[in-house]
């Protein structure tokens, strides 16, 4: 890979967005180890925009308005549970709390969603990984294929350690009841942000 698509791609997945949101709210509230789950759900939530690229089917979402427009509600709408479902969190965070199987099969699922069913994701995969295909021995089909499975692996890296950064903290939030309620605020209102530009955002 070339150090352009690299460094693209490390800018790109460093800068927030609601993958990064989910998997610093869950290091904050659950630990590193659930931070880890978060990351690697949203990374998986990640490849079936990139087969949907590679097959070329992200062409007729492009031009379909009615597919791109249920996908993209749909997104909206799980955002915005997102945020109801943080601001009304009512338990109290707990330093020595084991997460049952449950939670992180709860935990993984929502950031799998969070991705998936983000259409955006797909377009810009369009957009970004021809940009990065040379003329040489390997198909271009080929090529994208292990851009993919880089990006993947940048996206999980990088998240696993805001998750594990975002856990490092924790035991200061647990101990804050008023900083464990501005934390609850800030990621509800940005989780409606959030869906509220999904919900805006045009072909």
């Amino acid at each position: 890979m070339t150090p352009e698509f690299l460094l693209t791609t490390f800018i790109i997945v460093a800068s927030p967005g609601t993958g990064v949101l989910y998997t610093i709210a869950t290091g904050l509230s659950g630990g590193a180890r659930v931070s880890m789950i978060a990351a690697l759900g949203c990374t998986l939530g990640i490849v079936p925009h990139m087969l949907t690229v590679i097959t070329g089917l992200a062409v007729l979402l492009h031009t379909n308005e009615i597919v791109f427009k249920i996908i993209k509600y749909l997104g909206a709408i799980y955002l915005l549970y997102m945020a109801w479902k943080t601001i009304n969190e009512k338990r109290k965070l707990n330093i020595n709390s084991e997460v049952r199987t449950q939670s992180y099969r709860q935990v993984i699922t929502s950031a799998i969603l969070i991705n998936l069913l983000n259409p955006k994701l797909s377009i810009f995969f369009l957009a970004f990984l021809p940009q990065f295909v040379i003329k040489r021995d390997i198909s271009p089909v080929t090529q994208m294929l292990q851009m993919s499975l880089i990006f993947m692996a940048i996206t999980f890296f990088v998240f696993m350690l805001y998750g594990v950064s975002a856990a490092r903290v924790r035991e200061y939030v647990v101990a804050n009841e008023s900083v464990q309620r501005w934390v609850l605020r800030f990621f509800s209102v940005s989780f409606f942000i959030l869906a509220v530009k999904l919900a805006l955002m045009e072909v």
